[in-house]
């Protein structure tokens, strides 16, 4: 029987870099993975496909409404090649899952494939796909199984005609019209990649706001620039059922006022969430407490109720973000190594990769009003920046929240071109404990989309912003 200091049950972004960490610090790991790939849901059928999707269909978009602005003539019709870019975005997780592979080599990882369940505390079965099944022991284990799409009761999801963010990403067709239930990240950034192709698209959400998570101003600027680009929102409803035939797909709501609506589609995506996946874990066999929810319960330290065992990523608590499982696996073995890492919750950001870009990190204003912390709020156009006019990307904001009394920043918001990248200098800014001044006295460069942030923050410290 093989023995190791560590084995990590799923590959995704934070049991990989568990696995990565854990091996750079000395330890004999092993990695067990279900799939034949190396990745988990964030690489195969989630971040990444997602993300080559929608840069492929933004530029489609571009060629067909945006060239022709910049001076750049296509003679004859631009066309869609659905196929050919769906095998793209296939050849772009192909390359990241083998380097992970590359990663688990390079780093002498062992790589079991199969479903990793417990015998007890301190032995793991993987069961193969020929049924064989090989034990394991170790001395200590990082359950990070992650998650899956999440259904209502009475929806049945054929995969067909009703569908996941798994089977979007892989449709042999346009669709006519995809009415999306949720209005969260999952299902904009799909609706978007969709209704750039020609697709109809309908999202119908249950509260009163899309991406309700986030601070609403960015949740109406979104709704704004997207109705724009054709995207059809009905919030404040309440779906009572989906009926699928070959060729449509029927969904019945209840609107604000209790009255009944139809929604009709060819295709219809269910995107109301994620659950934790601990299916076939076994952790009853070790110990292993599980919460109402179905997510695995631990502690500050991310132990579980066994010793032995800790638990990240989507599989525990907090925000289903791979970020923050990558954080935790590099906690979980950094502290099993004997050191004392740290992770601040508050300053793990969130981003919405649609175009314009949302991303946020630290506290929204709601939260603010709610917790009775006194604040002052600058707020920058998009707009107003030389270098957004000089790509044409003048939607969005940058909002920076800040304590009244000492100027520490609370929260920042935005919205527009480039945000999943330029909310990083928040992150830091933020975990330095910068002040708005702070912000307002650094240089940026010029033009660039980041000077939106640096006039939020003069906006913030004495409403001095200088381009507006």
């Amino acid at each position: 029987m093989s023995t190791y200091d560590v084995a990590v049950i799923g590959s995704g972004p934070g049991g990989y870099v568990a696995a990565i960490r854990c091996a750079q610090l000395g330890m004999k790991t092993a990695i067990i993975e279900k799939y034949s790939t190396l990745g988990g849901t964030c690489l195969n059928v989630g971040c990444i496909p997602s993300k080559a999707l929608l840069d492929s269909s933004h530029h489609y978009e571009h060629a067909v409404k945006h060239f022709e602005d910049h001076g750049i003539e296509i003679p004859g019709d631009v066309k869609i090649n659905l196929e050919k870019m769906i095998a793209r975005k296939q050849t772009v997780v192909d390359q990241t899952c083998d380097g992970v592979a590359f990663l688990m080599k390079k780093n002498k990882i062992d790589v079991f494939e199969g479903v990793g369940s417990f015998k007890d505390a301190t032995h793991i079965n993987i069961t193969k796909a020929d049924n064989a099944v090989e034990t394991i022991e170790v001395k200590h284990t990082i359950i990070a199984t992650g998650s899956k799409p999440s259904t209502l009761p009475f929806i049945k999801l054929d995969k067909k005609r009703v569908i996941t963010s798994t089977e979007a990403l892989k449709l042999k067709e346009v669709p006519k019209h995809l009415v999306i239930i949720g209005g969260g990240v999952i299902g904009l950034e799909l609706g978007q990649v969709y209704r750039r192709l020609g697709a109809e698209v309908s999202v119908v959400e249950y509260m009163d706001r899309i991406i309700p998570g986030m601070d609403k101003a960015l949740s109406r600027e979104l709704t704004k620039v997207m109705k724009k680009q054709g995207v059809k929102f009905y919030t404040s409803h309440k779906v009572t059922g989906v009926k699928a035939t070959a060729k449509q797909v029927t969904i019945t709501a209840d609107d604000k006022k209790g009255n009944p609506v139809e929604f009709k589609g060819d295709y219809c995506l269910v995107s109301v969430g994620r659950r934790p996946y601990t299916d076939g874990l076994n952790a009853d066999a070790a110990g292993v407490k599980l919460t109402d929810r179905g997510q695995v319960e631990v502690n500050d330290h991310l132990q579980t109720s066994v010793s032995n065992i800790y638990a990240i990523g989507d599989v525990i608590k907090g925000a289903m973000l791979a970020h923050k499982a990558e954080e935790e696996g590099v906690f979980v073995a950094e502290t099993l190594a004997g050191q004392k890492p740290h992770i601040d919750y508050n300053l793990i950001p969130g981003v919405v990769y649609t175009w314009p870009e949302v991303a946020a990190v630290g506290k929204t204003e709601e939260e603010l009003k709610e917790a009775g912390v006194q604040y002052k709020s600058g707020q920058f156009p998009f707009r107003a920046l030389g270098r957004s006019r000089a790509s044409a990307d003048l939607d969005g904001f940058v909002k920076i929240l800040a304590d009244e009394k000492t100027d520490e920043v609370l929260g920042v918001h935005m919205i527009g071109a480039r945000c999943a990248d330029l909310i990083a200098e928040a992150v830091t800014a933020m975990e330095f404990r910068a002040s708005a001044e702070d912000i307002s006295r650094m240089s940026h460069a010029h033009p660039t989309f980041t000077e939106a942030i640096k006039e939020a923050a003069l906006a913030a410290t004495d409403n001095r912003p200088l381009h507006v």
